[in-house]
């Protein structure tokens, strides 16, 4: 029998209470006060930085650009480095009961970049998993569009009884993208691809936003037994104690 997964679709605009509210809805699961979670939104422009960023010379500068290029700099507390999205990407938050530290963490990474590849071929895109060369944020479970551009970044954070599994999607309006990660990596001192930072869109023009949203609604509902519902106002209070933790 399918889990059941509250879908949540009150997320904070802001992205630092965003991130804070993904980890109070952890505790919860942890706890078991909730049996799974999915929140499935349209971001405002973010630059998420990981935590190996924080530690580079570069850093302040890297924070700086994110916010000249109109993207609000926040501090992650999942795996990887500083990925960057924006209202034409879709972040997807997906948080579950574990059985215990690091169960199943390298079959999500494969479980999750099999099942989002295909839901992004069922929509034409010549979608592929595996990290390309050069690309920002790398992990070889990224999603890519054609062996070209990456499409998904994947990261976890998972504790002895729950974990998070988050997700960006770009799917379209690269140049922003493109521009604040030139930027960003210039500071950081990371070498990258330009070319890898891209969106959907350069190979998929007629592919857009609303209808990839809209894929990966119906592929949830088809694999889950998916519910609405809302943030409690004791989570929404637990999250105002996280949010320093992502502020920068």
């Amino acid at each position: 029998m399918p889990i059941t997964l509250t879908a949540l679709n009150d997320v904070s605009p802001d992205p630092t209470i965003a991130l804070a509210q993904a980890r109070a809805l952890l505790d919860e699961v942890k706890a078991g006060r909730r049996a799974g979670v999915l929140r499935l939104y349209r971001p405002e422009p973010s630059a998420a930085f990981g935590a190996r960023d924080r530690f580079l010379p570069g850093f302040p500068a890297a924070v700086a650009a994110a916010r000249d290029h109109g993207f609000t700099p926040v501090l992650r507390s999942l795996g990887g480095r500083v990925a960057v999205y924006h209202r034409d990407s879709l972040v997807i938050d997906h948080l579950e009961p574990a059985a215990g530290l690091l169960s199943g963490t390298q079959e999500r990474f494969t479980g999750f970049g099999d099942w989002y590849t295909a839901i992004l071929r069922g929509l034409g895109v010549d979608a592929r998993l595996g990290e390309i060369p050069g690309e920002y944020c790398p992990g070889e479970h990224s999603v890519n569009v054609a062996g070209r551009i990456k499409a998904i970044g994947t990261a976890q954070r998972v504790t002895h009884s729950g974990w998070l599994f988050s997700s960006s999607v770009v799917v379209a309006d690269p140049d922003p993208i493109r521009a604040v990660l030139t930027d960003i990596q210039s500071a950081l001192g990371v070498d990258w691809d330009p070319a890898t930072g891209g969106a959907i869109s350069e190979v998929h023009p007629d592919v857009t936003a609303d209808a990839v949203e809209a894929a990966f609604r119906t592929a949830y509902s088809e694999r889950f037994t998916v519910e609405p519902g809302t943030l409690t106002a004791v989570e929404a209070r637990a999250a105002e104690g996280y949010v320093e933790q992502h502020r920068l």
